[in-house]
């Protein structure tokens, strides 16, 4: 019975440190999603979501953020350090985003927060890949193209 008892702690450390080490793992973001969607792809920080989202479930829109881009996997950019990027109905998890209106949009992003990296599939110009609403805060302060997010999912490093 003794012998039992003390097999047991070891067991429950070597469980435990696995779990540990299997959480802390890097993620790139990539999957075959990312990587085929859209004609362009970044890993880029978000900077700033300018205000609230709209928090209306009859309203469907894109809500543009700035981020800053730390590497271009595929395609180009017209500018190379930051760019405003559109998600659609932000308030949702992106493998809930899609639905009737837009169906070519998705991820594994849960929730947008400032100072997150997402490597992101992108289309442009937003207005040739989205007809609806778009809440567009730095429109008086920012003149260059908007982006079309089709794919954003999270990047932990």
């Amino acid at each position: 019975m003794k012998n039992r008892m003390t097999r047991y702690p070891s067991a429950c450390f070597l469980l435990a440190f696995f779990f540990i080490s299997c959480t802390g793992k890097p993620d790139s973001g990539e999957d075959p999603e990312v990587t085929s969607r859209g004609s362009i792809e970044v890993t880029a920080e978000l900077q700033e979501i300018p205000g609230e989202f709209i928090d209306r479930s009859d309203y469907d829109y894109a809500f543009v953020m700035k981020y800053k881009v730390l590497e271009v996997h595929r395609g180009q950019l017209a500018d190379s350090e930051y760019i405003y990027v559109g998600h659609y109905n932000p308030q949702k998890p992106r493998d809930a985003v899609s639905d009737a209106r837009v169906d070519d949009v998705g991820g594994r992003l849960k929730k947008f927060n400032s100072g997150d990296i997402h490597r992101m599939a992108l289309e442009m110009p937003i207005d040739d890949h989205f007809m609806g609403g778009i809440v567009n805060r730095y429109f008086d302060e920012y003149s260059g193209p908007v982006y079309w997010a089709v794919w954003t999912n999270p990047v932990s490093r």
